[in-house]
């Protein structure tokens, strides 16, 4: 299975995309997040990368597959573009992040820096209490959370009554995850957050 292409999707048009220059400027910027109390699921990604945070939208460069899987495992009635992202929340959904400053790759973060952002990603999750937290991205949920054996899927220990879920990083980069079974373990978390 092929996750949906879109190929103006990316939030920025072509004449848009971000230049080199914006992409160096947008180092250690932030994202605001998406959130609101009560979510069925709170989505959470590493870090924002460079292009992500020139253009403000969470998961916004076009290789992600973050859109695609979403669309693809039913959570969206079709592809957004991230530029649409608000609109995840009347469907009960949210995105933060782990880390929130801007990087060029994830493994630009320091182990520390993973550590303290598990600690206020406890602190946020206990705020709005959604029903799942999924971290999108095994490595950096085992340093975050000092569980070195996590593995992806439902995790043991909830955060509260919130219930913690693992997803593969959605990144283009990452080649353990092909389209179709990105598509099928973000429809795992899916169905279970639809039952309840």
């Amino acid at each position: 299975m092929n996750l949906p292409r879109d190929p103006n999707r990316g939030g920025a048009s072509p004449a848009n995309r971000p230049t080199k220059a914006d992409l160096l400027a947008a180092v250690n910027k932030t994202v605001p997040d998406v959130i609101a109390p009560g979510l069925k699921v709170l989505f959470c990604g590493i870090n924002p990368g460079l292009y992500t945070a020139a253009i403000g939208h969470h998961f916004g460069r076009p290789g992600n597959r973050f859109w695609p899987a979403l669309y693809a495992a039913g959570f969206t009635p079709r592809l957004l573009d991230p530029s649409e992202e608000l609109g995840l929340l009347p469907l009960g959904f949210g995105i933060t992040n782990v880390v929130e400053r801007a990087s060029a790759a994830a493994d630009d973060l320091t182990a520390a820096e993973l550590t303290a952002g598990g600690r206020r990603l406890k602190t946020r999750v206990k705020r709005f209490q959604p029903r799942y937290l999924a971290v999108l991205g095994v490595g950096a949920y085992r340093v975050a959370f000092a569980k070195p054996k996590a593995t992806v899927g439902l995790q043991d220990e909830p955060i509260g009554e919130t219930k913690v879920w693992v997803l593969p990083n959605p990144s283009g980069l990452n080649a353990h995850y092909q389209a179709g079974a990105l598509a099928d373990v973000f429809r795992a978390l899916r169905e279970a957050a639809s039952d309840g």
